[in-house]
Order: C-alpha cells, then sequence, then structure tokens
C-alpha cells in the first residue's frame, strides 16, 4: 500500500510517499520549515498545502510528533505548542485534510520502521530505538511488541535529564566535539543498560546522519546500531502504522 508519511518536527515538516509492501520510497522527501509556530492549526495549513499541491494525494497519511499519542489524541505538548495538549488530532487533521489520518509519536514511528524493516528486523528480545536530535526520543519493544510513549529521555541522571545531557541541541549549545558527544550519549546508553537491559540499542535522528563519526568512541556492553532510514525513520514509520491501520490489522498497538 502506498502511504504518504509525514514527521513534524519543531523545526520542519518532512514527507514522502513510502510503499508498505515493497518496503521503498516511491517518492523525494520534501521538508518545510516550520515559521509560523507549532500550533496545530498553523500546522494542519502547512500540511494541507504539501498533501494538495506537492503530492497531489487523496490516499492515506501517516503522521509522527514529537507527543506521545494514544489513540489520535495527544496526550502532551512539551515539544510543540501548547495548543496540542488533549486535542483530538485525527479529528481535525481528517476533516482539514479530507482523507484518512493516523497519528503516532516519531520515536514510536522511528521505531517500527526500524524493527520491521531496517536495522532491528528479526531482532527478538528487549529493542531500544533512540531518536538523537533536538531532544532524545525513545522507542521500547519486546520481542517486537511497542511498549508506547515511554518519553525515556526525561530520565534524570545524576539531576540531568537524559536528552539535556545529550542530545544533538546541547551539543550544538554546549560546542562539544563529538568524541566529548559520544562519552555523554555512553554514560546514558549505559544507565538505560542497568535499567532494561537491552539486546540492542538503535540509534536514529540528526546523529545517525553521520553516525561512523559519534557511534565507534561509545564501548558499552549492548550492541549498538545506526537506523538504517537515519533521520527519515519516524516518516517510514508512520506510513506503515497507517497501512495498518487502514487494513485494520492491528500489527501495531498504539
Amino acid at each position: 500500500m502506498k502511504v504518504l508519511g509525514i514527521d513534524i518536527g519543531t523545526a520542519a515538516i518532512k514527507a514522502c510517499i513510502f510503499d508498505t509492501d515493497k518496503g521503498k520510497y516511491t517518492s523525494e522527501v520534501i521538508a518545510k520549515k516550520v515559521k509560523e509556530g507549532t500550533s496545530p492549526h498553523k500546522i494542519v495549513s502547512r500540511i494541507h498545502q504539501a498533501v494538495s499541491t506537492d503530492f497531489e494525494w487523496r490516499g492515506p497519511i501517516g503522521i509522527a510528533i514529537p507527543e506521545s499519542v494514544r489513540r489520535g489524541r495527544v496526550l502532551s505538548a512539551r515539544r510543540l505548542d501548547s495548543a496540542w495538549e488533549d486535542m483530538d488530532a485525527v479529528d481535525l487533521f481528517s476533516e482539514v485534510i479530507d482523507t484518512d489520518v493516523y497519528f503516532l509519536n516519531d520515536a514510536d514511528a522511528g521505531g517500527i520502521a526500524e524493527l520491521h524493516l531496517g536495522a532491528g528486523k528479526n531482532e527478538a528480545g528487549v529493542v531500544m530505538f533512540l531518536s538523537v536530535g533536538t531532544g532524545i526520543g525513545s522507542a521500547l519493544f519486546i520481542d517486537g511488541q511497542l511498549v508506547p510513549n515511554t518519553e525515556l529521555g526525561l530520565i534524570e541522571m545524576r539531576g540531568i535529564s537524559a536528552q539535556d545531557r545529550a542530545s544533538n541541541k546541547s551539543r550544538k549549545e554546549e560546542g562539544i566535539n563529538r568524541k566529548a558527544w559520544s562519552k555523554r550519549l555512553e554514560f546514558v546508553l549505559n544507565a538505560y543498560e542497568q535499567i532494561f537491559h537491552p539486546d540492542l540499542f538503535i540509534i536514529g535522528g540528526q546523529l545517525s546522519k553521520n553516525a561512523e563519526k559519534t557511534l565507534p568512541y561509545i564501548k558499552i556492553q549492548t550492541p549498538v546500531k545506526p537506523a538504517a532510514f537515519e533521520n527519515d525513520a519516524s516518516m517510514v514509520g508512520a506510513a506503515l502504522v497507517a497501512a495498518d491501520q487502514k487494513r485494520d490489522q492491528k500489527v501495531f498497538y498504539l
């Protein structure tokens, strides 16, 4: 099934058409900067423009956002405009765009893409996907089953949250080099090891674009892989979930 996958970020909105049966892109990735703010109505206007003009799309749409989501309702507003909290995103976006729309957390979407088609394909046991970018998003899987909305980047370690310590935003703001950044990530991953004892870490987000400059310096017991879909994993995962929901297969629990 061809699905339009969309990833809403704090700085940009990315979208592409993805064939979920063949596991490949069928369009280029289009990115639009978020300039006017991140309120739901401003975001839906930008997405409506992309859907109708850039893609001329009438099929199902999967949307990933950097907030917790349960059955289409947004549970938090930590990164986007406060108007998102407790909003029925599916109802608003489906009405404006006039097609079937499905929502989920962006890290959960990225993890789904990697577990089903990417770096974690056929991996059993406990797998943790981390999207390292502006913050640190997380997706936790047990034998392929997602535990949704984990937000492990908010866990404090020695008085500092994981994302404040080791996100790409922190690296840039503090001007540290990648080797020093890798040691911060190592500290965070080691803490997750002690709590969850995962069989595999998959690192996505902005870090995954140049993973070879950072991941080799991380020395922990658990294997660490870069995301196969790099920073596009959330778009792909959103498309997979939309296809699953459209077909009423219920492979993914959200």
